[in-house]
């Protein structure tokens, strides 16, 4: 035990001379200013904290039950069926062979979100507790073969941080503000005790890059109030001996509201922002030409600002980002809740696709992507390559996430296999400083 956290069959030696590509140092070696050689990963989104959109086979019951999120879903099937229906998940949704495959597309740091019921769990919780916690060591084990830096995400905190499903429970925040907030941010402190004296380890130091320290929190807690918890969480990871930088979220705020806070850390510490053009429905309705080129000009000047601490907090980086230009995928914004593209969001009767009309329907977004036009495509791979482009500008991005079962816009292996992502994420044909392509004729409700 290290942390009071099992090692569970470690290897006691470790090989760090593994690199993952030519184009970045191997494990053993220093990495560099990441503003020189920016970050260009993925994450392993829905695998150790679940997402209806990502793994909707783990959540088709019938309605009636409210089986919504992970809480719900081990709440339903029971200590036992639960460990079990996820212990077959965990060590099937994501193998060796993705890693391999991660490390030769090109990338070099994998984002791993997990949930803090990999290390603990509290009375009332039906959260299967500890099984995750064997695979994320394995899976930091197989990035370390395949000369992978990881960056661990702390991805669902006691009491829920943001009342998402990925969170593990849908609803209030419990964190922080709430009746158990105070508690449950005690908590997470504890947590973060044990997972940095764990992560201090010596056979993690080159390969446990990053360490993150809450996922998305959200905007209705106070941003004093957050800071000053984050201020904690850091002290606890430092004392502790973790050498690797610490992130924090933006926390749903945007950059600008960050600039002069938290200074005095210098490059161990980076903000992560998550940048998405679907969930804003005034993002939403750009056209297809637009929305590329608001990549490169507002978000790439965001990220310009950011790392500047005279205009912005400082080091940044982009923790999740998508090809996704609706928000049509099955479950994206929550069992049942509809989307935006076609007007049917949460009760909403507004269409916010450019057309505005009867003609923004999801059936043409989701279609196979044995469907997918060459115009569409083309689209699709300007809005990746645009991006990529745009968040190299800052420390580099994590593109959400790596593989779904049916969300394809959501799934960078899905975009390799169709040919809608970069085969190699460091050699890419376009970029913001080149004028955007024509799409043909793409339809602007598609």
């Amino acid at each position: 035990m290290v942390g009071n956290l099992p090692i569970v069959g470690l290897n006691s030696t470790w090989d760090d001379s593994k690199q993952a590509n030519s184009n970045v140092p191997p494990l053993s070696k220093p990495w560099g200013p990441y503003s020189v050689n920016p970050i260009r990963g993925v994450n392993l989104g829905g695998w150790f904290s679940l997402e209806p959109f990502i793994t909707p086979s783990l959540f088709d019951y019938d309605a009636s039950l409210g089986i919504v999120d992970e809480y719900t879903l081990c709440a339903h099937l029971g200590p036992k069926k639960a460990a079990a229906t996820l212990e077959k998940h965990y060590a099937t949704f994501i193998t060796e062979q993705d890693f391999i495959d991660i490390a030769a597309a090109g990338l070099s740091h994998v984002r791993i979100p997990f949930s803090y019921w990999a290390v603990t769990t509290y009375t009332g919780d039906p959260y299967v507790l500890g099984v995750s916690w064997r695979y994320l060591l394995r899976a930091i084990e197989w990035a370390r073969k395949h000369g992978l830096r990881v960056n661990l995400d702390l991805h669902a905190l006691p009491g829920s941080q943001n009342g998402w499903n990925h969170s593990g429970r849908s609803g209030t925040i419990d964190w922080l503000i709430g009746n158990d907030g105070p508690a449950n941010a005690r908590r997470s402190l504890d947590i973060h005790n044990q997972l940095s004296t764990f992560f201090a380890q010596k056979r993690y130091k080159n390969v446990v890059a990053f360490y993150g320290l809450v996922n998305e929190p959200g905007i209705a807690i106070p941003q004093g109030q957050l800071a000053d918890w984050t201020v904690s969480a850091i002290k606890i990871v430092s004392d502790n001996g973790f050498s690797g930088t610490v992130t924090f979220s933006e926390a749903l705020r945007g950059l600008p509201a960050w600039q002069g806070e938290l200074q005095g850390y210098g490059n161990s510490l980076v903000i992560d922002v998550h940048e998405y053009v679907i969930f804003d429905p005034n993002l939403l309705v750009f056209d297809h030409t637009k929305k590329v080129s608001f990549v490169c000009s507002t978000f790439e000047d965001q990220i310009k600002a950011s790392m500047n601490t005279a205009t912005g907090f400082g080091p940044t980086m982009v923790g999740e980002w998508s090809q996704a230009d609706t928000d049509c995928a099955q479950w994206l914004n929550g069992i049942g809740n509809g989307a935006r593209w076609a007007g049917n969001f949460s009760g909403k009767t507004i269409p916010y696709c450019p057309t505005g009309n009867g003609q923004c329907s999801c059936a043409l977004s989701n279609q196979p992507v044995s469907s997918y036009s060459t115009d569409f495509k083309s689209f699709l791979l300007s809005f990746a390559e645009a991006q990529m482009s745009a968040y190299e500008t800052g420390w580099g991005w994590f593109y959400w996430t790596w593989k779904t079962e049916s969300a394809p816009l959501w799934s960078y292996q899905a975009g390799l296999r169709g040919g809608f992502m970069p085969p190699v994420a460091y050699k890419r044909a376009w970029s913001c400083s080149s004028s955007v392509p024509d799409f043909g004729s793409l339809p602007e409700y598609y």
